[in-house]
């Protein structure tokens, strides 16, 4: 499988200045914009629409891949924390648990997009895809010019839907991070002006800050607004992974788990996007739809081949391990001693300088936004974002 070459556009101009502009201050944290490189990668529109049409089919692929009821043999192979499974078992059957957003991450090859992985549960890049890549457009001087940057629509509608489902509850939403992650919190940040342009009372606030209770008249999720004041959340987001909830938060986790169960919050992500976040549905995938364009061969054991190896739920590159017979690369990290999968190796499009490109794709509902990072190695999120320009 050879490698595309990626065709790339000068793009200069002040992004920061061009955010604030547009009246999006507010979401450029410290240096955001500063990776952000003064070139966006030109893609033709077959190849665009390609590439969201594969987001929309491989979220429909993995939904008619889950068995019903989730039986105990599955969630073992996906590598799903037992604590978490009555609450991935709870949302799963019920719509009003909604799944907002998440992002595939795909290789351009001859043959078309494959998969890489689904960051289902708690998927960054939100500012760059949604605001700071169509900024870049406005710095360059190319406002008339052709982008698949709906991430920011498509969330609002994601949240009108998900409010109107529980409309049993007051439309009051607290978005959570991890306390001192500028990232998180800029992340947050866009995702509460949708909210709030979807109706929703939307704060944000450090998951630190919360305080849960379990017991008697303020049984749920609360948070201070004010000074002296404090307000109760029926509607919960949390940037926050829910595996790391189960491992280092269990009884975080049993509260969660006791509020929803009696309606005091709703959580979104909710519990059984990691059936998708999990690695391990790369596998299962593959046994659902072997062969199928969309995939790359994985398996729970080494393939023969040049290969990659990844833990079910290892994050930013960590942990990752390129195996070609006697010759590997790995990125160090502190997923080692997770479960792993195997995948077929698969070379990512290459522009003159050997930068490789891997198009994120965001899912709301449908998918509606490209984004890319490039590398010379393996992603990671310090790898820059690059702006992109669609032509006929």
């Amino acid at each position: 499988m050879g490698n595309k070459t990626v065709r790339l556009t000068k793009h200069t101009g002040d992004v920061e200045t061009a955010v604030r502009g547009l009246g999006w201050e507010w979401c450029v944290e410290d240096g955001c914009a500063n990776y952000v490189p003064g070139e966006a990668v030109v893609v033709a529109e077959k190849e665009a629409d390609a590439l969201l049409d594969a987001a929309d089919t491989l979220y429909d692929m993995m939904v008619q891949a889950v068995p019903d009821d989730l039986p105990d043999a599955f969630l073992h192979v996906l590598g799903i924390p037992e604590k978490l499974w009555p609450l991935v078992r709870q949302s799963w059957n019920d719509e009003r648990h909604w799944h907002l957003y998440g992002r595939f991450d795909l290789a351009q090859t001859p043959e078309g997009p494959k998969l890489i992985e689904f960051n289902a549960d708690t998927a960054t890049s939100i500012p760059e895809t949604a605001v700071v890549q169509w900024a870049s457009l406005a710095a360059a001087g190319k406002n008339d010019a052709n982008q698949y940057s709906g991430l920011y629509e498509a969330l609002v509608e994601q949240f009108k839907t998900w409010r109107m489902l529980n409309d049993d509850l007051p439309p009051a939403l607290l978005l959570t991070y991890i306390g001192g992650s500028d990232e998180d919190e800029t992340n947050c940040a866009v995702l509460a002006q949708a909210a709030r342009e979807a109706g929703f009372d939307a704060h944000l606030c450090p998951i630190e800050e919360v305080t849960v209770s379990t017991e008697g008249a303020e049984k749920g999720i609360w948070a201070q607004v004010e000074a002296e004041q404090w307000q109760q959340f029926p509607f919960l987001f949390k940037l926050l992974p829910w595996e790391q909830i189960a491992w280092e938060e269990p009884e975080l986790l049993e509260s969660l788990t006791l509020l929803s169960r009696t309606r005091n919050v709703v959580i979104a992500n909710p519990a059984y996007t990691l059936l998708f976040q999990s690695k391990g549905m790369l596998a299962w995938l593959w046994k659902a739809y072997p062969y199928h364009p969309l995939l790359l061969e994985a398996d729970l054991e080494p393939i023969s081949g040049k290969y990659i190896r990844k833990p079910y739920f290892g994050r930013e590159g960590q942990s990752v391990e390129v195996v070609d017979r006697v010759r590997v690369t790995k990125m160090e990290g502190e997923y080692d001693a997770q479960k792993q999968v195997y995948q077929r190796w698969c070379d990512l499009p290459e522009d003159t300088n050997n930068y490789q490109y891997q198009a994120g794709v965001f899912w709301a509902g449908e998918g509606c936004a490209i984004g890319f990072r490039r590398e010379k190695g393996i992603i990671t999120n310090l790898s820059q974002f690059v702006p992109h320009l669609v032509e006929g």
